[in-house]
């Protein structure tokens, strides 16, 4: 599931693949820039942030992109067979000479002038793995609304750019609060652990090609996907239910023993036949 770290990698991928180099293929397979070209201008680098990536090309254009719950970008080698998915998925492919960049299922993809990228990020909070990191302003965006579930605050990003339901999940675990715990009552040590809790974890795993919070080899998530398995302190079966970030429902783990805080009730055992 790409969120700030993985975003992150993929940029680093991007950018080895195409900064500084001609493009000699382009094809953006959405009908609003179908007739776009790019061929023959140079790649100038692939910035991140938060969730979102930009390729920006001479002639003060950027190609923005945003991989949401399943796209992707691949690198392949001139000559080498694409395998990210079925030729439909695909929403834009970017070669030069050497290598070829294609993006799968991009929910997200449009072109616009390099001085117009605050349009489409000038919204983001701090981001926690960008230059722009400040750990008192991502503290006082989530606090700004005190009612507001502590798991939809972190989805916010508005708040703080880069966490997605995977580290929500796992930072409330290690807080030892539900998501569902209004952020205003969060206790005040742990708030301010918030912010540079976040940003170690998205910090650690980084350069990772598996994400782990844990610091485990035999288990790399706390809660996150663990849904009646035991939990890893306190050996509890971790819960499962889903908390909207505003746009949509996410599934959600937490331990009901190991985090403080409301949380829904428990779904209902499925009845059996007499």
């Amino acid at each position: 599931m790409p969120e700030g770290d993985t975003v992150l990698q993929a940029a680093k991928r991007l950018h080895s693949a195409l900064a500084d180099t001609v493009l000699t293929r382009s094809d953006l397979r959405v009908p609003r820039f179908a007739t776009a070209d790019l061929t023959g201008r140079t790649v100038l680098d692939v910035t991140p942030r938060g969730k979102h990536l930009l390729t920006r090309v001479e002639g003060g254009l950027t190609l923005h992109s945003h991989l949401r719950m399943d796209g992707s970008w691949r690198v392949y080698a001139n000559g080498r067979r694409w395998d990210g998915g079925p030729t439909h998925q695909i929403r834009a492919i970017l070669g030069n000479a050497d290598r070829t960049a294609v993006g799968y299922r991009l929910p997200v993809l449009e072109l616009l002038r390099t001085t117009d990228e605050d349009r489409v990020v000038g919204h983001l909070g701090p981001d926690l793995l960008g230059p722009d990191w400040d750990s008192a302003l991502a503290l006082a965006n989530l606090l700004r609304d005190p009612a507001r579930p502590l798991g939809e605050a972190l989805l916010d990003q508005r708040n703080l750019a880069g966490i997605g339901n995977v580290y929500k999940s796992e930072l409330c675990f290690l807080l030892g609060n539900t998501p569902w715990l209004p952020v205003g009552a969060l206790p005040a040590e742990r708030a301010a652990q918030l912010p540079g809790l976040a940003r170690k974890l998205l910090e650690h795993n980084r350069d990772r090609p598996v994400r782990s919070t844990t610091g485990r080899r035999d288990q790399n998530l706390f809660v996150y996907g663990r849904a009646t398995r035991p939990c890893l302190r306190c050996r509890t079966p971790v819960r499962r239910a889903d908390q909207g970030d505003g746009s949509r429902e996410r599934p959600t783990y937490w331990c009901p023993v190991c985090q403080q805080g409301p949380a829904p009730a428990p779904e209902p055992a499925p009845r059996t036949g007499m």
